[in-house]
């Protein structure tokens, strides 16, 4: 099995040595570059091709947001994990909108770290949809506000199956593809089928970068 290509980014050494350590002690899982700030995060990125960054936010020349949107808009293929201090607060969330794939604590479990390093690496997202829905609720409005002048026709959504777009709408409202399947009564397996199909029609990483779409395009969150 090819390992998991991780890339640490964290203004603090001390840190991303304990990452390492606890990363490189998986079979799966190697660390191939460090950054101290997210301006090298970039060029290392560039370089590097991770499968998966470890991103901190606070950090000097480039702060973790706009790395995160220059490595995910130039590495289509590389995830990103947002590192934060504090549960759902706003540079978490500026981090999803900014095409992270998850973010998580950085006093985190070693297991629960590693678990989301694969998950994302799977092309998962590591936090789940109805954490995204709440943060929504928090920072909702930092969202640019809809074009009253463009319909839902005339958007990106015009690609969905009417089956397609019922099962968009669900998934911003945070339900798992068990409680897709019980409402739509479907199986699990035509859910997912579904779901991958929507993703790749709209071009989203993830559950979590649906749910934003939905709020900007004044889908939910009303």
């Amino acid at each position: 099995m090819t390992p998991i290509r991780v890339m640490l980014v964290d203004d603090q050494a001390l840190l991303r040595v304990g990452f390492r350590m606890v990363l490189e002690a998986e079979d799966d899982l190697t660390v191939v570059a460090e950054a101290g700030n997210g301006a090298d995060a970039v060029v290392l990125a560039a370089r590097e091709h991770p499968d998966v960054v470890l991103m901190d936010v606070r950090m000097p020349r480039m702060d973790g947001i706009e790395a995160t949107g220059q490595i995910t808009t130039a590495n289509p293929d590389t995830r990103v994990i947002i590192l934060t201090t504090f549960d759902l607060d706003e540079y978490a969330f500026g981090g999803l909108r900014a095409g992270a794939s998850g973010f998580l604590l950085k006093d985190t479990e070693p297991g629960e770290l590693i678990a989301a390093i694969r998950s994302v690496a799977s092309g998962e997202a590591s936090v789940s949809p109805r954490v995204t829905q709440r943060m929504l609720e928090l920072f909702g409005s930092k969202l640019p506000a809809p074009n009253p002048e463009e319909t839902v026709a005339e958007t990106r959504l015009c690609v969905l199956t009417s089956r397609e777009h019922e099962v968009f709408r669900a998934i911003a409202e945070g339900l798992s593809n068990p409680e897709l399947a019980e409402r739509y009564s479907l199986s699990e397996s035509t859910v997912k089928t579904h779901v991958g199909r929507i993703l790749q029609k709209l071009g989203l990483r993830d559950r979590v970068q649906a749910v934003i779409l939905a709020y900007e395009l004044g889908l939910v969150g009303e």
